[in-house]
């Protein structure tokens, strides 16, 4: 099933079998695409011509009781609602854009795991193409900068029905939180991207706490930084990861608290700057650009 949306542009994800029965060829439309309606023959092929252990799963991060939920609903259901609000603040806004700036090239392929209905992509810059993946139709559909957008829930199956490197870079942006299986989904991003391919990682302290998994809603921001790594790590193939913490203030003091301190930052009892984390790491090995 593919839904058509006004004013932006269309892309194919895909190799359509019977291309003239599309009439779009010169309009500007988002396509917002079910994960279902992706073909995965290419990905099939490149799982059994590839004889590396590049993207293999070395070993589990994450215990059985680390991947536990409070609320242990679907993550559709919960998510049904659009929830047209930033979750972090503009300081962490613009220190993300910031870093996108400096390592995204223009002209680029991106793809936005996890993604809603603002973009942090620095507004001047014109990638190749940009896809969105995400949970609530209408939050994605109100993102300007994708091009398209698909709507799967990576924690009921990992895969993506995307070519192999297909990607120079994948974001995921104050999410990673909320992925019960983080080993299948970073061995996924290693396979869809580019050899070269960048990988950045962002987070605060701000969190759903009931749809985190326990191994999060236990740590502090060093131990969440930690359990990033050892994502990266656990996935043949990554270059060393790289961390980026950017602290001050309020924001500081409550980072370096106990896992609970979090709690009255949710509720407003305590004021200070979002604290900003970011993981990053390269598919084979660190481009060196002029």
């Amino acid at each position: 099933m593919i839904t058509f949306h006004p004013n932006t542009k269309l892309w194919y994800p895909y190799i359509l079998t019977q291309p003239q029965s599309f009439k779009a060829q010169n309009l500007s439309i988002k396509t917002a695409i079910t994960a279902s309606s992706l073909s995965s023959n290419q990905h099939e092929s490149s799982k059994t011509t590839s004889s590396s252990s590049a993207g293999n799963i070395k070993r589990l991060v994450l215990t059985q009781q680390g991947r536990t939920k409070m609320n242990s609903a679907p993550d559709r259901e919960f998510y049904a609602y659009p929830r047209l609000v930033t979750h972090v603040d503009n300081g962490f806004i613009s220190m993300l854009t910031g870093l996108y700036r400096k390592r995204l090239e223009p002209g680029w392929e991106v793809l936005d795991l996890m993604s809603s209905w603002v973009s942090h992509l620095p507004s001047e810059i014109e990638y190749k193409r940009v896809v969105g993946h995400g949970l609530n139709t209408q939050e994605l559909a109100k993102n300007q900068r994708l091009d398209y957008f698909f709507v799967k829930d990576l924690n009921q199956d990992q895969e993506l029905e995307m070519e192999s490197c297909s990607f120079d870079a994948v974001l995921c942006t104050v999410s990673v939180q909320y992925l019960q299986q983080p080993e299948k989904v970073f061995a996924e991003v290693f396979r869809v991207l580019k050899p070269g391919g960048i990988f950045i990682v962002s987070f605060s302290n701000r969190l759903f706490y009931e749809k985190a998994i326990s191994a999060w809603r236990d740590g502090t921001g060093y131990s969440r930084v930690q359990l990033v790594v050892q994502y990266f790590q656990c996935v043949e193939g990554f270059t060393q990861p790289e961390t980026i913490r950017k602290l001050s203030g309020d924001g500081k003091r409550m980072a370096e608290q106990s896992p609970f301190a979090w709690i009255t930052r949710f509720f407003g009892v305590l004021s200070g700057l979002d604290p900003f984390y970011a993981v990053v790491a390269h598919k084979n090995f660190k481009p060196i650009y002029d």
